[in-house]
């Protein structure tokens, strides 16, 4: 082989921690279908109704009949869509979404392994709600687009970036947040750069971030006509939050009247009468909903103080959007979608390289917080393919 071979087959060849992430990505989802066939012979039900529950039922039911129900307004069409493509190829729908989320999660992990390296990602790859990206959701097709456009606008490919975010606006209402955080890409960075001084310079860098900006009418587009496209269907410009409001309870409120709102969710008893036995599991989440705001808030502050002002915006207009809704739900899902939070984590756990002994000490550490993770993700896994409320 010559020299220039073996430099590009290096340059393509896996990296060590490349191996470490597949490796990751392999055995999370390796885990997750294992409690499902668990599920589906200890529960004698089908591989469709251990896959198909919950919000998948209504993307299935779009993809089948599109928006009949005005409610299910409140559901994006790129997952749908899908679906229903594969449907005509002759795949079940529940096994369409598994492998849009088998494929969605890989091409996520490998866009955070890019923007931050290889424990960020695979720190996302075992989040306790991952099994999210294991079904038909728009958690991993979503993160998938929406990282790689991140990924891409940091490397000065903004029409790259913008066409992904576009990609992004059809899966979920998160792509108008990831629209607004590449606005403050575009015009603040992420990171604490330097500012041009000389008069030319600030006038190239007024351009290149107009032109920046440009290029994100593509995704505000795909977000218009979504909303256009309702408008036809109902002749309301507001059919989309008044799905939200009408079926999930999410109008507009104050922050005080979210946690107020909350606080009685993460009772047993407020669930007793429509769960029975089950309502204490229902309980639990809502008070992981909780703790999911607070770690937001937590990794908004942190990206600050680093002057990371793009990563701030992305996570912390989450935070405030789901402040203002009714009360929290599905904030526990939203955390794949904080890659900063990830980064944050990676950056915090990092421990000390010395002395031996305590090198030792703090990977047993982490090891007992690895383990009490994949425990907690193998539990979400097991309320959601039991059709237990799971976020």
């Amino acid at each position: 082989m010559t020299r220039t071979g073996r430099a590009t087959a290096r340059r393509f060849a896996p990296s060590a921690d490349g191996r470490l992430v597949a490796q990751t990505w392999l055995g999370s989802r390796a885990i997750l279908l294992v409690v499902a066939v668990v599920v589906m012979t200890g529960y004698h039900r089908t591989f469709s109704q251990v896959t198909g529950n919950w919000d998948v039922q209504h993307y299935m039911s779009i993809a089948r009949n599109g928006y009949a129900d005005p409610l299910e307004m409140a559901f994006f069409p790129g997952l749908p869509a899908l679906l229903k493509g594969g449907s005509f190829l002759g795949i079940p729908m529940e096994v369409t979404g598994v492998l849009l989320g088998l494929i969605g999660s890989a091409l996520a992990a490998w866009a955070l392994f890019r923007i931050g390296g290889m424990l960020p990602a695979c720190l996302w790859l075992i989040a306790p709600a991952t099994v999210f990206t294991m079904v038909g959701y728009t958690e991993a097709p979503f993160c998938a687009a929406a990282f790689w456009a991140w990924e891409r606008a940091r490397a000065g490919r903004w029409w790259a970036a913008a066409l992904l975010a576009g990609l992004a606006c059809t899966f979920r209402v998160s792509g108008l947040f990831l629209i607004g955080a590449l606005a403050v890409l575009a015009v603040l960075g992420d990171r604490d750069e330097g500012r041009p001084t000389s008069q030319a310079a600030r006038r190239r860098r007024l351009i290149d971030v107009v032109n920046r900006l440009s290029t994100l009418l593509v995704p505000t587009a795909v977000l218009v006509a979504f909303v256009v496209w309702l408008h036809r269907l109902t002749g309301s410009w507001t059919a989309w939050s008044q799905a939200q409001t009408n079926g999930w309870r999410r109008g507009f409120t104050t922050p005080a009247e979210t946690l107020r709102h909350t606080l009685p969710a993460t009772h047993a008893d407020t669930w007793r009468s429509l769960y029975g036995a089950g309502a204490s599991g229902v309980a639990v989440v809502f008070r992981l909903e909780l703790v999911s705001v607070a770690l937001g808030v937590l990794v908004f502050v942190y990206c600050l103080v680093r002057r990371r002002w793009a990563s701030a915006s992305w996570v912390g207009i989450q935070v405030v959007a789901f402040s203002i809704g009714y009360w929290y739900m599905s904030v526990n899902r939203a955390t794949l979608l904080w890659f900063p939070l990830f980064v944050a984590l990676a950056e915090v756990t990092r421990g000390p390289s010395k002395p031996p002994g305590l090198v030792l000490l703090w990977r047993g550490i982490m090891g007992i917080v690895i383990a009490i993770d994949l425990a907690v993700m193998v539990w979400w896994g097991w309320r959601f393919f039991t059709g237990g409320w799971a976020s």
